[in-house]
């Protein structure tokens, strides 16, 4: 059976979803349940078992024999929360302890990292190793992933193979839950239902004009592609990059979720607020070299046709995936 933490939030339900239809239903859905506003997230998904976060390890080691993989996508992912103690128990010290249980039995081990880690870009976005302790991320969130990455890099004792993903901008269904930590496609769809127009932040740099800040938009549904073909085809171990490896515009993005819903662009330019200003990436991009020479050859979603199957598909008719 497969293990999935995180799996009533966004990345992590959507693993599920896709494991399901490539026909594993053995799945162990691993979070914390008690939040209504997930609960769509994971009710309709096919598993044999829940178990509470808590009490994970406890089950864990009753049932060695039976887990085949464990996916580790639970983690605090709000980058507004400046109190690194909060991100320490999830981020950190539940991973390394779900790396050590891995290493100890021998089961293979994904875990979720993030392309915060990368800060704003000094040294490019390269999943190369030795950058890792040379990083300088932006906010707690950021270091606490990168404080793991380092620290994995560190241990002797390992897991039969393993994987760590610097997730990029991913946005897609079932991240109805994540409130102002939502993409902004998200945002975009709900102002527009609002108030017909979009609010972008206005650029506070020179060099970028307004709505022209760049990210590697990611879609969910090539997250999980991604992760089911290296958990299937088994290329080496280490941390990889998952975005696009093409950084797009905001102001694209925006307009893409209009032309999505066939109305003409209305956008609006507000300030980014003071208490996230000196955090703000204006750019990231993913290398996606490794990936791709670790054999992963599949295109990813452009951000206009992601957008058009977010919209018209899961936005519009309030669904999940």
């Amino acid at each position: 059976m497969i293990v999935i933490t995180g799996s009533a939030g966004f990345i992590g339900s959507c693993m599920a979803a896709k494991l399901n239809e490539s026909g594993r239903d053995d799945l162990v859905l691993v979070d914390d349940f008690s939040r209504p506003e997930k609960r769509r997230n994971w009710e309709n998904k096919r598993y044999i078992d829940k178990i509470h976060r808590d009490d994970f390890f406890q089950w864990a080691e009753q049932n060695v024999p039976s887990i085949e993989l464990i996916i580790h996508l639970g983690a605090r992912t709000d980058t507004t929360e400046f109190d690194y103690s909060v991100f320490e128990m999830l981020n950190v010290s539940y991973t390394q302890r779900m790396w050590a249980f891995a290493a100890k039995h021998r089961i293979p081990l994904v875990y979720a990292s993030s392309a915060a880690t990368y800060g704003a870009g000094e040294l490019g976005y390269v999943d190369d190793h030795v950058l890792s302790a040379r990083l300088q991320p932006l906010n707690p969130y950021g270091k606490s992933k990168n404080e793991i990455d380092k620290w994995v890099l560190k241990q002797f004792r390992q897991p039969p193979c393993w994987y760590a993903f610097k997730f990029f901008n991913v946005y897609g269904p079932n991240e109805y839950h994540k409130g102002r930590m939502a993409s902004v496609i998200l945002h975009s769809f709900q102002q527009i239902q609002e108030t017909g127009k979009v609010k972008l932040f206005r650029s506070h740099r020179p060099d970028f004009a307004d709505g022209e800040q760049l990210r590697d938009f990611v879609y969910v549904k090539d997250v999980v592609r991604v992760i089911q073909w290296f958990i299937t085809h088994l290329p080496q171990s280490g941390i990889y990059n998952i975005g696009t490896g093409r950084a797009q515009s905001f102001l694209t993005l925006a307009t893409s979720t209009f032309k999505a819903l066939n109305l003409e662009p209305n956008i609006e330019f507000v300030d980014i607020p003071e208490d996230i200003r000196d955090k703000y990436q204006y750019y990231t991009q993913a290398d996606m070299h490794k990936m791709r020479a670790a054999g992963y050859r599949r295109p990813f979603y452009s951000l206009e046709r992601g957008t058009t199957s977010y919209v018209t598909r899961y936005l519009k008719k309030n669904t999940v995936y």
